[in-house]
């Protein structure tokens, strides 16, 4: 991001009201997007678009026009990863194959991968734990989550949501995708 030292009004303006919210941002986006790889792109990618922007004309929200940028890219790279996914799976389809069913080895990498799914849902809090697998694996809604325990339907978002992050940052450590 080129930040011109000769104009200090344009860098006092971008310290002051654009990157005081940088971690805000990145904890904003762990939050609401917890799939993704790397949110620092996300914030990087943000900060420098507003820049762009502010040389462009005044910005009436700063903070609002980052927070919105960053959705959009995030949202951007979420469509391309599921595109990206699903291309290739569609020319799998097109193959000739020779043995139906999976080999051993797709068998024993996937029932590894449902073991280390099956630990990082046991490391969340009991009540993560509850939200997590009653929206997740019984796919119940958040609705009926929240009626069944008597919560808010808000609480059942947030800790879907948070037992979805920590589920990927457990993974992660493991050193899974």
């Amino acid at each position: 991001m080129e930040l011109h030292p000769e104009n200090s009004d344009s860098v006092h303006w971008f310290t002051e009201h654009v990157q005081v919210h940088q971690e805000p941002l990145r904890a904003w986006l762990r939050g609401r997007f917890p799939v993704l790889a790397d949110p620092d792109d996300i914030v990087q990618e943000s900060l420098t678009r507003v820049w762009r922007a502010r040389v462009a004309g005044p910005i009436q929200s700063p903070k609002a026009l980052l927070f919105t940028t960053a959705q959009n890219i995030a949202l951007d790279q979420l469509r391309r990863r599921q595109v990206a996914y699903l291309e290739p799976v569609a020319e799998m389809a097109e193959l000739f194959v020779y043995e139906e069913g999976p080999t051993p080895a797709d068998t024993t990498a996937k029932n590894q991968e449902l073991e280390f799914l099956t630990q990082a849902i046991q490391s969340l809090p009991d009540r993560c734990r509850q939200v997590l697998t009653l929206r997740k694996i019984y796919g119940l809604s958040q609705k009926e989550i929240a009626s069944q325990l008597g919560i808010a339907e808000h609480t059942v978002e947030a800790q879907v949501a948070n037992g979805m992050r920590r589920c990927a940052e457990f993974l992660t450590r493991l050193g899974l995708p």
